[in-house]
């Protein structure tokens, strides 16, 4: 019996679109027992969404494809899924099952791949890594998944920043939100996404935070994604005159984050600004998981 633990990843950060993430204190916790055949899976803390507890569970259906590769037949199995990544709200859900299958499956099969190989494999199933790579990686990444080969360069953060998650009652699809994204853009707009992106790197490697307002702006996504998050520039111009270096879109949304350096004022201020909205925003202040996934023998 062993456990596996996985973060919350946010991904898409700024104008880092398919390849800038990072990985988030906030972890899925799952107790892996084999049994004698067959599966059975327990859900705790369950969240306003249904999650399978049958064989179309992404856990599951990821340990199968696994299983598949290396040519094995699978054990029965038991796990136990204690969620505390919310669903459905760009937090990198969707990836901390499929690494936590790719945990489970590279444990119980003794084969020992490295987190890198298991990033590689979880990159073409998700097909962009941006989620996956700080997901079984930690701390904050930048990657390129090329022919089916991982890129990626993972880098410190300064250590005073903390994040603010900024996270609505409704859900959002991933799917809805990549459909409507313009499939063209223009030399002005790849100039404008490519120099912020650098600048972004940039800044969070150098601890230069001041230049976070302008390095997390983009017009890729996050223009085109506002309207399905209402009122996120009104967010956005609040979380800055609060103190915030720089606000974006997490992943898909509707998530927002803001990069604070002061979590006691901007908390006090936000607290005070989101029950002015609708949709009954929450804040969450978490800090970068800088290990990443774990596998914890019981």
């Amino acid at each position: 019996m062993f456990t596996v633990k996985v973060p919350a990843t946010t991904a898409n950060m700024g104008p880092g679109f398919d390849c800038i993430g990072m990985a988030l204190d906030i972890y899925n916790t799952i107790t892996v027992e084999e049994i004698s055949e067959g599966l059975e899976i327990v859900i705790k803390n369950p969240q306003e969404i249904d999650i399978p507890t049958d064989e179309t569970n992404l856990i599951y259906q990821t340990i199968v494809e696994f299983y598949k590769k290396i040519n094995r037949p699978i054990p029965g199995l038991r796990l136990v899924q204690e969620d505390q990544i919310p669903s459905t709200r760009g937090l990198g859900s969707s990836a901390a099952c499929i690494a936590a299958g790719l945990l489970i499956a590279n444990e119980l099969s003794g084969v020992g791949y490295s987190k890198e190989k298991l990033a590689t494999m979880g990159a073409i199933i998700e097909g962009h890594p941006d989620n996956i790579v700080p997901a079984l990686l930690g701390g904050m990444v930048t990657a390129v998944l090329e022919d089916e080969k991982l890129h990626y360069v993972q880098f410190p953060l300064p250590i005073r920043l903390s994040f603010a998650l900024l996270i609505p009652s409704f859900p959002l699809s991933t799917e809805y939100a990549r459909a409507i994204i313009p499939r063209e853009i223009t030399l002005e707009d790849g100039i404008y996404n490519t120099s912020r992106a650098a600048l972004l790197i940039a800044a969070m490697m150098s601890g230069q935070v001041e230049q976070l307002q302008v390095a997390m702006q983009d017009c890729f996504h996050q223009p085109h994604r506002s309207v399905l998050v209402p009122q996120m520039d009104q967010i956005f111009e609040q979380a800055l005159s609060y103190g915030a270096k720089g606000v974006f879109l997490s992943g898909a949304g509707p998530t927002l984050i803001a990069v604070i350096e002061n979590p006691e004022v901007f908390s006090s201020k936000m607290e005070e600004f989101l029950p002015t909205l609708d949709n009954d925003w929450r804040l969450k202040i978490v800090s970068s998981s800088k290990e990443g996934a774990i596998v914890v023998e019981l």
